[in-house]
């Protein structure tokens, strides 16, 4: 979010090459920093150094771009599929170097968000910094019970999970809304879990991930992150990242 970077991240934000094959140029020695070699690590200010690969100057980073979509279920979380279904790429803006932010599975719906920043999106979704995000499912069976289990945690086969918080809302009789806030967001966490507690789910669609709330936005369309929307999102990365990377 800052111009203090590593020097492979600078290379990738300034549309060069993906981070993998960016540490591959400097290693090759192709790459320069204010007239010296650069190695691998490297921290550099990319809008105050001059930074060439084989002797052409880099362009100054691309401000990142931040989408949020809001998945239908039957969309895969993915950049093709063998299968031809839908991806969610189908859904955006042609954007260079978009990525998505964790993923949705193909039922799930709700807020995705989608960057041209991917030291962001990492550090975004790796469970351990805890970024909350929150879920409505709406089950059949014993919420009550279900929301009271949850909150004193549960065990699944890869671990305990106990979320942030559980709030039941009766739909009718053995109908429910559960709205669980999650911090770590395992491959099928939610569902998981709800089928722990004996619930059948019958939705599911994520509502809000870190500060960044679904709201109005309709199924299958996507806007801009707003001015105050990125900013929020600085100060959890800031929070996430290890300096200088």
């Amino acid at each position: 979010m800052t111009a203090t970077m590593r020097i492979q991240r600078a290379l990738a934000r300034a549309g060069i090459a993906s981070r993998r094959k960016a540490e591959e140029l400097v290693a090759s020695g192709r790459v320069r920093v204010n007239g010296d070699l650069a190695h691998t690590g490297q921290v550099v200010d990319a809008e105050a150094d001059a930074i060439t690969v084989d002797g052409k100057p880099v362009s100054k980073p691309r401000t990142a771009e931040w989408l949020v979509l809001n998945k239908p279920a039957g969309v895969m979380t993915t950049r093709s599929d063998p299968d031809g279904r839908p991806t969610v790429f189908d859904l955006v803006p042609g954007i260079p170097g978009l990525t998505y932010v964790g993923r949705l599975d193909y039922l799930t719906e709700g807020a995705l968000l989608l960057t041209t920043d991917g030291a962001a999106a990492h550090a975004l979704s790796h469970p351990s910094h805890e970024v909350e995000r929150t879920y409505v499912a709406t089950v059949t069976g014993k919420g009550d019970e279900a929301a009271k289990a949850a909150r004193r945690g549960v065990m699944l086969e890869d671990g305990p999970v106990k979320p942030r918080q559980v709030e039941a809302r009766r739909l009718g009789r053995d109908r429910w809304d559960l709205e669980i806030t999650i911090t770590e967001g395992r491959k099928r966490e939610v569902r998981r879990l709800c089928s722990a507690l004996g619930l059948t789910v019958e939705r599911l669609v994520r509502t809000r991930f870190g500060p960044i709330h679904l709201g109005g936005l309709p199924s299958g369309k996507s806007r801009p992150l707003t001015p105050r929307e990125r900013a929020a999102l600085v100060v959890v990365t800031a929070r996430t990242e290890p300096r200088g990377t």
